[in-house]
């Protein structure tokens, strides 16, 4: 027998966490899941329809283009011009099954084994351990006490190695928005010092009281560094779908499309006709449910602000999720589990995301109506409270 049948670059990686919670949540039935970053809403309609008359040209169970299907392609880039103030000139958009294959092929496009990649911390636990599968090395880069990216600390983190700054806003697992000076300023670090800016905009459509979104490849000069990602999962409510898209320099296209043709060769058609009824709707159909949404938010926050000094909840203008910092929680993962065990609800501990100095949950809720959540919050803040007392 092999002692060591899995390859030394996997056992590097830590275990996806989000199954791990699903799995604690399946041995207590009745819990409510606080835990994985889905939208409450489902697809619209065109999408649906889009759907239901797939299949019915023989050319279409075949496979299709590695980039995509053009007609989705041309409804994303007028989508980039229009919304997110981008030119698609010396650019390309491609197709990707979510954003997370698209995180995948910037990095097989740009980095070789031993190349560091800056990820400011807390980082989205996939994206680390992309970066490990891939034998590169993931740098943290600390951000402040409101999640907000340290330009200082970002520039020191850089060595003769990097290879990509990573940015994620509105941001997972924090919720915090970046604001454009801080976004321009990580892009032009990278312009100057010849590296990547790989720009996550997931969340894009989930701002609130007055925050804003930025793309960083709306900034002048930036075309050449610049890889943008982004999902239709989250806005359109259809994670299991996976579909997303990515734009990259021209340059790039031949190496991101030989990843993508060994891996996947290409998404999903009939997705991808979906997707075409989804970006037909387009984003005016996520700002509709957004009003919802931001009343749960609300009731999370309220919630939280109950728990006084025992909770640090940092500012979550951004996607659905809050980070919450619980004085004298302990060991995460151990809270986390008795959560789920005690007291029926079930969050996300830090260290799945880079966070080991404390003890931080991530919520998440996206996912729910504003009875749910409040019933969700409410057994959160219930077990927080008599855990912490007890202590």
């Amino acid at each position: 027998m092999m002692s060591n049948p899995v390859s030394g670059r996997m056992r590097a990686v830590q275990a996806p966490i989000i199954p791990v919670i699903a799995a604690m949540i399946r041995e207590h039935p009745g819990g409510i899941s606080m835990g994985q970053g889905v939208a409450w809403y489902g697809p619209p309609r065109r999408a649906l329809e889009r759907m239901r008359e797939f299949g019915e040209r023989p050319d279409q169970h075949r496979y299709g283009p590695v980039e995509g299907l053009p007609e989705l392609r041309a409804l994303m880039a007028e989508k980039l011009e229009r919304e997110n103030g981008i030119s698609l000139v010396g650019r390309s958009v491609l197709v990707t099954a979510g954003a997370n294959m698209g995180f995948l092929n910037a990095l097989f496009a740009i980095a070789d084994a031993g190349d560091e990649i800056i990820l400011p911390s807390p980082y989205y636990f996939n994206q680390e351990m992309a970066v490990r599968m891939l034998g590169c090395t993931p740098v943290p880069a600390p951000t402040d006490d409101r999640f907000q990216l340290d330009l200082d600390c970002l520039e020191r983190a850089i060595t003769p190695r990097t290879r990509a700054i990573v940015t994620i806003s509105p941001n997972n697992p924090s919720g915090a928005v970046y604001p454009e000076a801080d976004l321009a300023a990580v892009n032009a670090l990278c312009r100057a010092r010849g590296l990547f800016h790989i720009t996550d905009e997931t969340y894009e459509c989930f701002v609130y009281e007055g925050a804003r979104h930025f793309s960083p490849a709306s900034l002048p000069n930036s075309v050449a560094h610049t890889i943008s990602l982004y999902s239709l999962s989250k806005a359109y409510g259809f994670a299991g779908w996976r579909i997303g898209y990515m734009l990259i320099p021209k340059m790039l296209e031949p190496a991101v499309l030989k990843v993508q043709d060994t891996n996947l060769i290409c998404a999903p058609l009939v997705c991808q006709h979906a997707a075409v009824g989804a970006m037909e709707t387009g984003s005016a159909y996520c700002r509709e449910k957004l009003a919802t949404t931001a009343r749960v938010r609300r009731i999370v926050l309220d919630a939280l602000s109950g728990l006084g000094e025992r909770c640090h909840v940092a500012d979550a203008q951004g996607a659905f999720y809050v980070l919450i910092r619980v004085e004298g929680g302990g060991d995460a993962l151990t809270l986390a589990e008795r959560l789920i065990r005690e007291f029926g609800v079930a969050v996300i501990p830090g260290t799945a995301f880079g966070l080991d100095g404390g003890c931080y949950l991530r919520i998440a809720y996206g996912a729910l109506g504003p009875t749910t959540a409040e019933e969700g919050i409410g057994r959160l803040v219930h077990g927080l409270r008599t855990i912490l007392d007890s202590r």
